[in-house]
């Protein structure tokens, strides 16, 4: 089965990113506009091949109609390997900053977790084999664009892989809300970082918060006690990045 994108902006991003392959244009026909001409034009001059589909078509394929009239034929996605991470850190010139998931399973969570931390500068996403959500079309539309971008590694044994980022020099911490964990904002967080985000219900598994070097916690001032995991996430990213600038 084909791997589809759908989506204007997450389409012009893999024309411009170096991950998968595009193979094939599908464009909605009689419905033209300005955006949709723009990325047949971007298509036709990088030798891709455009077809034209009816809007009922598009849909079949999509599997909804939120494809806003165009969808992408991709090669399959093939995740990268924690030594393409590594070589993305070091070549960088900067402290390593990695993200590991921990059974994140909601596609829209998984996107957006992604988006974040490729904005945020991370040099690559790692997840475990098990217990988390695929490369889907709803991922990558979420992400609108960042795996064009952004290294993602499955491994098999996250704490065997957070022990190789410890004896890399990375200090690897696992979000929790646990009283015993330290306030996020009064941590420590130069230098080389890699953060450990728990599925959206249960969190971090036991194994793989005893192998954190710490574990942080983002301060709650209302009634509610947790946050979405992309949310979450996204914090703790960027005060990664206020430290790390001096912020």
């Amino acid at each position: 089965m084909a791997d589809y994108l759908y989506g204007i902006n997450p389409i012009y991003e893999a024309f411009q990113g170096e991950g998968r392959e595009p193979l094939e244009l599908l464009v909605v026909g009689g419905e033209r506009n300005d955006r949709l001409n723009d990325l047949v034009a971007q298509a036709q001059q990088r030798g891709l091949r455009v077809k034209f589909y009816d809007r009922r078509e598009l849909d079949r394929l999509a599997g909804h109609n939120n494809h806003q009239g165009a969808l992408l034929k991709l090669t399959p996605y093939h995740y990268s390997d924690i030594d393409a991470l590594f070589q993305c850190w070091r070549g960088s010139g900067k402290p390593a900053f990695f993200l590991l998931l921990d059974g994140v399973t909601d596609p829209h969570n998984f996107g957006a977790i992604l988006r974040s931390a490729e904005v945020s500068g991370c040099h690559g996403v790692i997840v475990a084999k098990d217990r988390s959500c695929p490369v889907t079309p709803v991922v990558e539309k979420t992400a609108a664009g960042a795996l064009s971008h952004l290294p993602l590694c499955q491994v098999t044994n996250l704490s065997r892989t957070i022990d190789e980022l410890k004896k890399a020099g990375i200090w690897c911490y696992g979000l929790a809300g646990d009283e015993g964990a330290q306030d996020l904002f009064s941590a420590d967080l130069k230098g080389g970082v890699a953060l450990v985000v728990g599925s959206e219900g249960k969190g971090l598994r036991l194994n793989v918060r005893n192998h954190c070097d710490g574990l942080l916690s983002i301060p709650m001032l209302g009634q509610v006690s947790s946050l979405n995991a992309s949310v979450a996430a996204g914090i703790a990213l960027f005060e990664v990045v206020r430290q790390n600038r001096g912020g």
